[in-house]
C-alpha cells in the first residue's frame, strides 16, 4: 500500500509540475500577481509530493519489500541498514527519483528564500525549473517506474553491487546530484532572464548563491568519488579520466567559470551574454553526464542503466533543453550590450582570462570524453583516449591558471598597474621559489619540473595570504587597526580566499603523488620482506574473517622503518556470496607526508600471493584541498550579500505624524 501511495504521489507531482510550467509564465506575461504567486505554492507542493514518494521507496528498501522489482534487484535481507538505504539511489530508478527530488528541493528553496526576487523573474524561473521536472518525471513514470511490482514475490533479493557498499559511495551520489541538479537553478534564471530580455547586477547577485551551492556540493561529490576510488578499487589511483569522472568534472569547471563571470556582471555590468551562456552550458553538461551513465554507452560501475531506449529519451531531453535555450539565447543575446569599460590590465581582464582557461579546459575534457563514443556510434570502431591526452591538453592550462590566479585577484577593478601588483606579491614569489627549491633538494628523482609544480601550488596559496595582508594593511597600519579590518572583511572575501587556497593545496597533493610515487609488484610468501622507498614491509600471511554480509581473506602486513615497527596493516579481499562477487580493500597507513598503500592480489600456484605496495607522497592533500574549497563556497554562501535577493537595505528614519 505504501508503494502505491508513493507511485500516486509521483503522478500528482507530474500534474503539479505541468501546471507550474504553464500558469506562472502566463501570469508573468500578463502581469497578473496571483498566477505568478502560484509558482511558489506549486514548487512547495511538488517538493512535498516527490519527497513523500522518495520516503515510500526508502521505506520499501528498509523493510526489504521484495515485491518491488527495484528492491529485489538492489537489496537483500542480510545487507547492513546503511547500504539498504544507499540502495535506494544505488540503481537507475531510485537515483532518478533522487534526481527529481533534488530538482524540486531547489525550486522549493527559491520559493521560500527568494521573496525579494522580482515576481516576474521568480515566476518565470520556477516555471522553467518545472519544465525540467516535467521531462524527468515523465521519464520516470513511463520508462523507469521505481514502484513496479513483481508477481510472484521473491523470498529474497539479489543485493546491491558490492563495489557500492561503502560509506563514501553511499554519500557520493546525493552530493553529486546536489551539484549536477543544482545547476538547473542558474539555468532557469538564465532562461527567465532571456525571456524578460533583462540581465543586470541584481540578476547576477541572485544567480551566484545557487551556483555557489551547486559548485560546493559538486566539489564534495567529486572528492568523495575520488577518495572511494583511491582506497576501495585497489588499483592505487585517485583519478583515471574515466568518462563518468569527466562527466561530473566538466560542469564543475564551467560552474567555476560562471561564479567568476557573475562577479563581473554584478560589479561592472559587463559579460552579461557570456554569463548567460555559461549558465546554459553548465546545466547542459550535467544533462550530458546523465545521458552518458544511463544510455548504455558505458559498461562501468558508474553506469546505472544499459537500456538504449532510455538513453534516447534522455537524449531528447538534452536536445530540447539545450537547443531551445540556445535558440532563445541567439535571439536575445544581442540586446545585452555590455556597459562597463575596463583596461586590458584590470581585475575584469583577469576574470576573463580565468573564464577562457576554464572554458578551454572544459573543451579538452569534452572532446577527449565524447570523441571515442562518437567514433564507436558512427563507425562501430572502438578507440581509447586515455590519461596521456588529458594530461597533455589539461595540465598546461592549469599551470597558467595557477600562475595568474594571485595576480588577477590582486588587480583592482577597471584599471590596474601590473608592476605595482607584482611588487606587492614579491614576498609570495620568493617564498614559493624557496619551497620549490627545498623540495628539489628533499625529493631527489622524479620529473624535473615537479619542484616547479610545487612552487606554483604555494604561489597560489601565498598569493592569497599576501592579498589578505594588503587588504588589512598589515605592517602599514597599527596592529589594532589591521585586526579591525581583518574582522570586518566580508565573508565572501574569506570564502574566495579559502577556495583559492584549497585549489593550491589540491595542486600540491596532485604534484606530490604524481611526481614521487613509488611502487613494488611481486609474488610474496609468508615471512618475505618487501623493501620500498625507505620502508620494509613484512608479509605475515592471510587469515579468514567474516564481515556482515561477506567473507574476507585478510592479508596481514607489518611495516618497519629503520628497523622499528611503525604499523600493522590488513588488506582485504572480500567475497559476497549473494552476488558471488569479489572486491578489494587496500590497506593504507595514511599521513600528511605520505601513504603506505598495500593491496593483496590473488593466490598463486606456488603458494605465494600477488602483492602490490606503494608509497604515495602527499596524497591526502588532494582531498584536504577539496574540503577547503568547499568550506570557502559555504562561507561565501553565509554572506548576506550573496544570499538570494537579500541586498542590504538602508534604514529610513521614522517621521512623527504632525
Amino acid at each position: 500500500m505504501v508503494a502505491e501511495l508513493g507511485h500516486f504521489a509521483l503522478i500528482l507531482a507530474f500534474a503539479v509540475a505541468i501546471a507550474q510550467s504553464i500558469i506562472p509564465l502566463w501570469g508573468a506575461h500578463k502581469g497578473y500577481a496571483e498566477p505568478m504567486r502560484f509558482a511558489e505554492s506549486a514548487a512547495m507542493m511538488s517538493f512535498l509530493l516527490i519527497g513523500f514518494s522518495f520516503a515510500a521507496l526508502t521505506y520499501a528498501f528498509i523493510n526489504s519489500d521484495f515485491s518491488l522489482r527495484v528492491v529485489y534487484a538492489n537489496s537483500h535481507s542480510d545487507k547492513p541498514y546503511l547500504f539498504k538505504i544507499a540502495g535506494v539511489w544505488g540503481n537507475h530508478e531510485g537515483s532518478m527519483l533522487l534526481w527529481v527530488l533534488i530538482l524540486a528541493l531547489y525550486g522549493a528553496l527559491v520559493a521560500s528564500f527568494g521573496r525579494n526576487i522580482p515576481p516576474s523573474l521568480r515566476a518565470r524561473s520556477l516555471a522553467v525549473q518545472a519544465m525540467v521536472a516535467v521531462a524527468f518525471l515523465a521519464f520516470i513514470l513511463f520508462t523507469s517506474n521505481p514502484f513496479e511490482r513483481m508477481d510472484p514475490v521473491p523470498v529474497n533479493g539479489t543485493g546491491l553491487n558490492p563495489l557500492l557498499q561503502d560509506w563514501a559511495l553511499a554519500a557520493h551520489p546525493p552530493f553529486l546530484y546536489m551539484g549536477y541538479v543544482g545547476l538547473s537553478m542558474p539555468f532557469s534564471f538564465a532562461v527567465a532572464a532571456l525571456i524578460e530580455g533583462r540581465v543586470d547586477a541584481a540578476w547576477a547577485r541572485w544567480v551566484r548563491p545557487w551556483t555557489l551551492l551547486a559548485w560546493s556540493t559538486l566539489t564534495v561529490g567529486i572528492a568523495l568519488g575520488s577518495y572511494w576510488a583511491y582506497y576501495e578499487l585497489g588499483w592505487g589511483g585517485w583519478w583515471f579520466w574515466d568518462p563518468v569522472e569527466n562527466a561530473s568534472f566538466m560542469p564543475w569547471l564551467v560552474a567555476a567559470a560562471l561564479l567568476h563571470s557573475a562577479v563581473v556582471v554584478e560589479k561592472r555590468s559587463t559579460l552579461k551574454s557570456w554569463t548567460i551562456l555559461l549558465a546554459i552550458i553548465a546545466f547542459s553538461l550535467s544533462l550530458v553526464g546523465t545521458f552518458i551513465v544511463r544510455s548504455g554507452l558505458l559498461t562501468s560501475v558508474h553506469a546505472f542503466a544499459n537500456d538504449p531506449e532510455r538513453g534516447v529519451f534522455i537524449l531528447g531531453i538534452l536536445v530540447i533543453a539545450t537547443g531551445s535555450s540556445l535558440a532563445l539565447y541567439a535571439w536575445r543575446a544581442p540586446q545585452m550590450a555590455p556597459e562597463g569599460v575596463f583596461a586590458p590590465v584590470s581585475r575584469e581582464s583577469g576574470l576573463i582570462l580565468n573564464n577562457l582557461l576554464l572554458s578551454v579546459a572544459t573543451a579538452v575534457v569534452f572532446i577527449g570524453t565524447l570523441y571515442p563514443l562518437f567514433v564507436e556510434a558512427f563507425t562501430n570502431e572502438k578507440i581509447s583516449v586515455g590519461p596521456p591526452f588529458f594530461n597533455m591538453g589539461f595540465t598546461p592550462l592549469m599551470i597558467v591558471m595557477l600562475m595568474v590566479m594571485p595576480i588577477g585577484a590582486a588587480l583592482p577593478w577597471k584599471r590596474g598597474d601590473l608592476p605595482r601588483v607584482m611588487k606587492k606579491l614579491w614576498t609570495a614569489a620568493a617564498l614559493s621559489i624557496g619551497i620549490g627549491a627545498m623540495f628539489a633538494m628533499w625529493r631527489s628523482g622524479g620529473p624535473i619540473f615537479a619542484p616547479l609544480g610545487i612552487a606554483l601550488a604555494f604561489w597560489a596559496i601565498f598569493g592569497v595570504i599576501v592579498d589578505v595582508a594588503e587588504r588589512v594593511k598589515l605592517g602599514r597600519a597599527p596592529a589594532g587597526e589591521s585586526l579591525r579590518r581583518l574582522a570586518r572583511l566580508p565573508r565572501s572575501a574569506w570564502g574566495q580566499a579559502l577556495a583559492h587556497i584549497g585549489m593550491g593545496v589540491t595542486a600540491f597533493g596532485i604534484v606530490g603523488i604524481t611526481a614521487w610515487e613509488t611502487e613494488d609488484i611481486r609474488v610474496a610468501k609468508v615471512g618475505d620482506m618487501i623493501p620500498l622507498s625507505g620502508y620494509e614491509i613484512r608479509f605475515d600471511g592471510v587469515e579468514r574473517l567474516n564481515g556482515p554480509n561477506y567473507r574476507i581473506d585478510g592479508g596481514k602486513f607489518t611495516v618497519f622503518q629503520d628497523g622499528e615497527e611503525i604499523a600493522s596493516l590488513l588488506s582485504e579481499k572480500r567475497f559476497y556470496p549473494v552476488q558471488r562477487t569479489q572486491t578489494t580493500e587496500a590497506a593504507i597507513r595514511a599521513s600528511l607526508i605520505e601513504d603506505i598503500y598495500i593491496v593483496l592480489g590473488d593466490r598463486q600456484e606456488d603458494g605465494g600471493w600477488a602483492v602490490r605496495s606503494y608509497v604515495k607522497p602527499f596524497a591526502n592533500w588532494i582531498w584536504i584541498g577539496a574540503l577547503i574549497m568547499t568550506l570557502g563556497g559555504v562561507l561565501s554562501l553565509t554572506d548576506r550579500r550573496h544570499r538570494v535577493g537579500a541586498p542590504n537595505r538602508k534604514k529610513t528614519a521614522m517621521v512623527p505624524a504632525e
